[in-house]
């Protein structure tokens, strides 16, 4: 891949408002001193041509050259060591600029994502330490100023070895101006910014390298694939609330597919009329079968649930489409999944449903949720119970972790949906219906590989700005292989393009399934807090220090800082021993109201924006243990027992309580959430509708996403 020279790249890029030095080029060492005479020095002299990539690599920088006898030496010893392969070169000669910051500032064009500005920690160390993040073209101000935030070494940017904070509008004007050369310039394939030292606050690029591509004109510059329209609403509402379900294929053995989807729509209580079909017409959990679709009585039916096998898919649909049916979600394999012939037959069903007006869900998926109307129409368990959180995923065996994580916080589904091989309808389809769905507050979802990044970015960022989307990825887009030349190609890794995406869309990323759950469920059930001012109760002093230590840790959040109004406040409530600052500790000066008033308190105060709340469920884990015990009921135990019980559910309600009159979220947590989940603490917590989190650092990790999310809507004036 072509390059230009580095005097070449700094010409180009100092017209879209990169910094860069007073420089000269020259010929021979004789022009090279009357250079550097003008310049002052100490001065930097470089081999440089459009052949030459990696100079430091090969020896060709002199650094501080105090005088002309050295800028002459130095000339002539670069000079000689030209190879026969560097083609026409030059001398270039700089001012000498020291500071104690390295950055590095880059373009790249991803395959699957189009063109990227990279920003992190430059210098030699660049690639070793890989603190770098990702945004697409074009980026506002805004976006280049988040970009900043990603960095995970933060205190570079600011004061730093007696040196002022980093100049971050001159850096964010730099990777804008980075933007915008994407833009103008398709044939610009990567821009390496290494290092942007930092002098006085100020950054300026003493180093440059663009590489430049001959553009095809029959091949686009950024991967742009043909993008199917998204399904109707009508179509989606047969598929989420159908007014009656035909399910194709049933059979009488309770392992077939046939038999479980049936039995599960039925055992939800599903609202709708239901029919069945199989070859015998044997009736099925008491349902009358007939033979085929066309045979069925009268009905609304507009959904099918298909059990059947491949080959007898596209007669169904046709006959289903004679009786009406908008919506069909296929269980059956054998297509995409399953080499070239599968490949083929996908193809040849996916238009033939489009053909017949009909929404195709799968093939090769798991099934369909939809608790407002009480549908259970999928091949797994569970039937999660009904709440905000619709789900859509790649894999079906994800749907069934989410929904099971439904089942044990109580924080409940309203859709949730396997994309199978997502043959006619994505992942991205569906968000962007759930996006407009009355009955979800936040969309949840699985992906793995991603054919068109860039597309891909833009339905996702048009559905964020309307509702939440938590996403958790699986495996690692194929990107083919990068060039070589420039740092920035070099750490253009799928996944952190990928991150920086989500980041720049406004989706919540996370790590885990797990994570990503709870971060949902959060989003379903707390308030957003107005800014990341964290307060941390607690009943036992290590608890709070490990949740402060991962408040310390998390994005964005910071421990907050008790007021002495506060402190004075909470005087009057606890004993002297108390811990008098944040993580508050309790220090055992707990007596029947002290926990729901000190967080009252805490809440009501202006300083604070959200709440960590350890140690609920302690008396009531004492209390089993008395109830089990030998003594029971006698020695006044069963009054004690019943009072902590009591106590601890009264705690739980309390906090969902005051984070309702505050607007102000409060995050419960404790591990008795997953070792005594029936204990009267954590249960009560359930029946708020909120999630009680295992550890305070599970209840930071959600906190922090429930932040990031309010702080991207705020910067942009979104609901």
């Amino acid at each position: 891949m072509p390059t230009l020279s580095e005097a070449a790249s700094k010409q180009l890029l100092a017209r879209y408002g990169v910094p860069v030095l007073d420089e000269r080029t020259a010929a021979d060492a004789g022009a090279a001193v009357a250079s550097a005479d003008e310049l002052g020095y100490p001065v930097v002299v470089k081999l440089c041509g459009d052949s030459i990539a990696h100079k430091t690599e090969r020896g060709l920088v002199r650094l501080a050259l105090p005088d002309a006898a050295a800028v002459r030496a130095a000339s002539v010893e670069l000079l000689a060591g030209v190879r026969a392969d560097d083609g026409a070169v030059e001398l270039l000669i700089a001012p000498m600029v020291r500071g104690s910051r390295e950055l590095i500032a880059g373009l790249v064009r991803d395959p699957q994502f189009g063109p990227c500005v990279m920003f992190g920690v430059g210098g030699v160390l660049a690639e070793a330490l890989g603190d770098v993040a990702f945004r697409l073209v074009p980026l506002t101000e805004l976006d280049a100023d988040e970009l900043l935030d990603d960095l995970a070494t933060q205190k570079l940017l600011g004061p730093f070895r007696g040196e002022p904070a980093v100049d971050r509008a001159a850096v964010a004007a730099t990777l804008v101006g980075l933007s915008r050369l994407a833009h103008d310039r398709p044939d610009v394939a990567a821009v390496d910014l290494n290092p942007l030292i930092v002098v006085d606050g100020k950054p300026v690029a003493v180093d440059a390298l663009v590489e430049l591509v001959e553009l095809d004109d029959a091949s686009p510059s950024s991967p742009r694939g043909a993008v199917r329209a998204r399904p109707s609403n009508e179509a989606f509402r047969s598929l989420f609330e159908p007014r009656g379900v035909i399910v194709a294929g049933v059979s009488t053995h309770p392992a077939k597919f046939g038999f479980v989807a049936l039995h599960n729509i039925l055992s939800s209580g599903y609202r709708g009329q239901v029919a069945a079909t199989n070859l015998e017409a044997t009736p099925v959990l008491g349902v009358e079968a007939a033979r085929s679709v066309d045979e069925l009585p009268d009905g609304p039916w507009d959904l099918v649930f298909v059990c059947t096998p491949a080959g007898a898919n596209a007669d169904l649909l046709r006959a289903c489409a004679r009786r009406g049916v908008r919506a069909a979600f296929l269980t059956s394999g054998g297509y995409g999944e399953a080499g070239d012939a599968g490949v083929r037959a996908q193809h040849d069903l996916v238009a033939l449903a489009d053909e017949l007006g009909i929404l195709l869900a799968g093939p090769n998926g798991q099934g369909v949720v939809s608790t407002p109307v009480r549908l259970c129409a999928q091949i797994v368990a569970p039937y999660p119970p009904a709440g905000q959180i619709a789900i859509a995923s790649q894999s079906g065996n994800f749907v069934s972790s989410f929904e099971n994580w439904a089942v044990q916080t109580g924080v409940g589904v309203s859709r949730a949906v396997s994309a199978g091989n997502a043959a006619a309808v994505s992942v991205a389809d569906y968000l962007d219906w759930y996006a407009d769905d009355d009955a979800t507050t936040v969309s949840l979802a699985y992906v793995e590989g991603v054919d068109d990044g860039r597309a891909l970015f833009d339905r996702l960022a048009a559905v964020a700005r309307r509702k939440p989307v938590v996403l958790v990825k699986g495996g690692t887009t194929a990107s083919g292989q990068r060039a070589a030349a420039s740092h920035t190609g070099s750490l253009a890794a799928d996944d952190r393009i990928f991150g920086g995406m989500c980041r720049q869309a406004g989706i919540t990323r996370a790590e885990t399934v797990e994570e990503a759950f709870e971060a949902a469920a959060t989003f379903a059930t707390q308030p957003r807090p107005r800014g990341p001012r964290t307060a941390v109760l607690t009943t036992a002093g290590g608890w709070g220090v490990v949740t402060a230590d991962a408040i310390a840790r998390a994005p964005g959040l910071e421990l907050a800082s008790l007021p002495d109004d506060l402190r004075a406040a909470i005087d009057e409530k606890l004993p002297p021993r108390w811990s008098r600052n944040d993580p508050i500790d309790f220090a055992g000066g707990e007596t029947r109201d002290t926990i729901p008033e000190v967080m009252e308190l805490v809440a009501r105060h202006p300083d604070i924006d959200a709440i960590v709340y350890l140690g609920l469920g302690i008396q009531s884990n004492q209390a089993r243990l008395l109830r089990e015990g030998a003594f029971y009921p006698d020695h006044g135990l069963e009054r004690i027992v019943a009072y902590h019980e009591r106590q601890d559910a009264r705690f739980a309600e309390a906090a969902a309580h005051i984070s309702d009159a505050t607007g102000k979220p409060i995050l419960t947590a404790t591990e008795l959430a997953v070792a005594a989940p029936d204990n009267p603490g954590p249960a009560t917590v359930r029946a708020t509708g909120r999630v009680c989190y295992s550890s305070g650092n599970r209840a930071v990790i959600a906190l922090a996403h429930l932040w990031h999310d309010a702080r991207f809507r705020l910067a942009r004036g979104l609901p």
